[in-house]
């Protein structure tokens, strides 16, 4: 990784059309690059609605090919500005087949690599299994210019196996774009407890593996089709460094745009002095990929 690494996540609505909804971002891929930003972080699928809200086969036709034209224009944004992206798009693989796929651009506008989300979650206002298909890519680092970005997508930020396995392959930061929010009828109570198990879950990565986090989440409420309901997607957007300590937070509520310059130094001084990647004992560890122990 670069020495000096100034990282950038944009927290932003994604409730309006396609079009907005990626002008906006890319004002902001170059609001990041003009204050020296290398790498600039978008929400889970950031152009458009949260469409996972409710299982209807027309939503399928949001998805589009990569490379594609949402592809083209993201890549000529990443080479104009001299960035590193990270976006996720509906991917269409082939008819019948569709992820939720991160795509990372490097500064001169190449396809640097892909990440498919691996966890499909399938909860009330979340019917991601109707939609995507588990990623075949695994938990491989993307290579780019600025170094190796561990890249997660959402519901895969509450597995302490799926960051180690970036980690141990050999990323250098975790990045976590997301489309997470609160259901409404919750309490206040709960809705707060949610919040913060989220926070900490990722922290407790950054912590485990010596490696900062960034995680990038959309901003507002988007009602569910033919219903009352909806989610209010809840920000609060964040840069963590190696000890889990947060370095930047968002509101719940503002488009913002986080900026913070990470010292690659320092992340390699914090895994010498918390060797957790030296004291595993990987003799003992056969069970971990059982479903269940009996």
């Amino acid at each position: 990784m670069k020495a000096s690494l100034t990282v950038s996540a944009v927290q932003q609505p994604c409730n309006a059309d396609r079009q907005t909804n990626l002008d906006y971002s890319i004002a902001q891929i170059h609001a990041a690059a003009a204050n020296k930003a290398d790498l600039v972080i978008l929400p889970e699928l950031h152009l458009g609605p949260y469409f996972c809200q409710n299982e209807d086969y027309n939503h399928f036709d949001l998805a589009q090919a990569i490379p594609g034209p949402t592809t083209a224009i993201l890549a000529d944004a990443a080479k104009q500005a001299g960035v590193v992206i990270v976006s996720t798009i509906f991917e269409k693989r082939a008819p019948g087949l569709y992820h939720n796929t991160a795509v990372v651009f490097d500064k001169d506008g190449s396809i640097a690599g892909k990440y498919r989300k691996m966890h499909i979650p399938d909860d009330p206002g979340f019917y991601e299994k109707y939609f995507f298909t588990p990623g075949d890519l695994g938990f491989t680092p993307i290579q780019t210019s600025i170094g190796k970005l561990g890249v997660l997508i959402c519901w895969d930020q509450w597995y302490p196996e799926a960051a180690r396995l970036m980690a141990l392959a050999g990323a250098e930061l975790l990045i976590y774009p997301t489309a997470i929010g609160w259901d409404m009828e919750d309490t206040e109570a709960e809705q707060q407890r949610q919040l913060e198990a989220w926070v900490t879950v990722q922290r407790g990565h950054a912590v485990a593996n010596g490696l900062p986090v960034i995680a990038c989440n959309r901003i507002g409420f988007e009602k569910a089709p033919d219903s009352d309901k909806g989610i209010q997607f809840w920000g609060n957007s964040f840069i963590a460094g190696p000890q889990g300590e947060i370095l930047s937070r968002a509101t719940a509520t503002d488009d913002t745009l986080l900026t913070w310059t990470l010292d690659s130094a320092r992340t390699e001084r914090v895994r010498q002095i918390w060797p957790f990647l030296r004291d595993r004992r990987i003799d003992a560890y056969a069970d971990i990929t059982k479903r269940f122990i009996d």
